[in-house]
């Protein structure tokens, strides 16, 4: 299972099957990572600076983070995609083609100047929450979905 959590400044992403439940993070911060609760990321309730620290200490590497840049990702399932958005300027997109067989993410992008800043991984992580909330198999033969699948 893939899941994104977002505040104003920061992205923390975690992949359930690398997990291994060392609870550095509980440890770390308490109150953001609460297990027994849904969600069990909770980032409104302390400083990023703590979160990251916490986050940081994850021995599995189930548990990422990186700046939000301003940048917001959303699903738009009207046109098959992820869409990555700064003020009203399209800055990135995730796209799949939908079958019997569930999703297929063919192609990722991110224009030039936003690179490098985690924008595109938001967008395959929002399609990767999307399809599991709706029961759907995913696949990619989009190279860099391909590696986010297989991390």
């Amino acid at each position: 299972m893939h899941r994104m959590y977002e505040n104003e400044d920061i992205v923390v992403f975690w992949n359930s099957d690398k997990c291994i439940h060392a609870r550095r993070c509980v440890d770390g911060s308490p109150k953001t990572f609460c297990p027994g609760q849904k969600p069990w990321v909770n980032l409104g309730n302390a400083e990023t600076k703590e979160i990251w620290q916490a986050i940081s200490n994850c021995p599995s590497g189930a548990l990422t983070c990186l700046y939000r840049h301003g940048i917001d990702v959303i699903f738009d399932a009207g046109n098959s995609r992820s869409v990555a958005i700064e003020g009203e300027k399209e800055v990135g997109e995730c796209v799949y083609q939908e079958s019997e067989n569930g999703w297929n993410i063919y192609h990722t992008g991110v224009s030039a100047g936003y690179q490098g800043k985690g924008i595109a991984k938001r967008l395959v992580y929002k399609l990767l929450e999307e399809a599991e909330h709706s029961g759907v198999n995913v696949t990619a033969t989009c190279s860099y979905a391909r590696k986010v699948l297989e991390e």
